[in-house]
């Protein structure tokens, strides 16, 4: 049996906008590590605790 063309046209479609959709999201994020717009060094948070009786 020969499967929907149409609707493989169509999966495929869609598979390749996602793919397309994560590179373009994941340049952004390499170039704003490249740039310097983002750290993995944070500056360091003060942390005060709670105490719920």
């Amino acid at each position: 049996m020969m499967a929907d063309l149409r609707g493989l046209k169509f999966l495929g479609f869609i598979f390749a906008t996602v793919t397309v959709a994560v590179m373009l999201a994941t340049g952004m994020v390499v170039k704003g590590y490249a740039d310097g717009a983002y750290s993995l060094e944070g500056d360091p948070i003060t942390v005060s605790s709670v105490t719920i009786r």
